[in-house]
């Protein structure tokens, strides 16, 4: 391929991510700083278990059951350092909250909580593409391109920007699901980030079938439209609930 391809690549993979950067992450230096610190937590995560699943690659078998484990593994991994992420996220919205009670200025509010929670899921979804995607596209940019057997319709590079596109989005929102889940205690939105994650994982398997990604993809993106759309309707929700609450305050 050519350096047109390669750029087109990365694009797809990240496109939507810059454009989120450019319209909201960068109006706010503490949301720059958040995005970094997560794509960096998130990065070290994968290395790690890339580290330990190393040790066990490659699998030598054509069964499927040993990729199934890999992938709970890995969810089961994030999804507890997801946890992790909120307490230490939780005790800086406490020392923030003082300090704006010291300072008699106001509270977060929801919108600058969920605009946080947005830039560390950005920062997830950011780790994932670096490390699944743009780590393998640096033979794009030469003058020729790479097919694989088990799905011979499209690129191999164009497969793995499309599959980073959609994991991208569904780490992006899965974040703000969680966070509201684990601050309102909703049992829901905290079981259905790990399950929507589980699901989504397992659908890659797809693509070890002769043409699965055909497949594979379109059921991927159907969970990555039904967390953008989950996400979007718990927001809505949020925010009219408050409003509602603030209305007779200010009547």
């Amino acid at each position: 391929m050519t350096l047109a391809a390669g750029i087109g690549y990365v694009l797809l993979a990240l496109g939507p991510s810059l454009a989120l950067f450019v319209t909201l992450i960068s109006t706010k230096t503490f949301l720059i700083l958040v995005l970094l610190s997560s794509t960096l937590l998130w990065l070290i995560s994968l290395i790690v278990l890339s580290g330990f699943w190393k040790a066990f690659l490659p699998i030598k078998t054509s069964a499927w059951w040993p990729y199934v484990i890999l992938i709970l593994t890995s969810v089961v991994f994030q999804e507890g350092l997801r946890l992790v992420l909120w307490r230490g996220y939780k005790k800086m919205e406490d020392m923030l909250d003082a300090f704006a009670d010291r300072v008699a200025k106001p509270r977060l509010y929801l919108t600058d909580k969920m605009q946080i929670a947005l830039a560390g899921g950005l920062g997830h979804g950011v780790a994932h593409a670096v490390f699944f995607c743009l780590s393998l596209l640096t033979p794009s940019f030469g003058p020729a391109t790479f097919y694989v057997d088990k799905c011979s319709y499209a690129p191999f590079f164009l497969i793995s920007a499309i599959i980073s596109l959609a994991f991208v989005t569904i780490h992006t929102f899965s974040m703000v699901i969680a966070f509201n889940g684990y601050a309102q205690g909703n049992k829901t939105d905290q079981l259905i980030v790990p399950a929507i994650h589980i699901i989504a994982g397992t659908l890659t398997l797809v693509n070890l079938a002769s043409s699965g990604c055909i497949v594979g993809i379109p059921l991927l993106y159907i969970v990555a439209l039904s967390t953008l759309a989950y996400c979007g309707k718990m927001v809505w929700r949020r925010l009219t609930e408050t409003q509602i609450r603030l209305t007779p305050q200010n009547q």
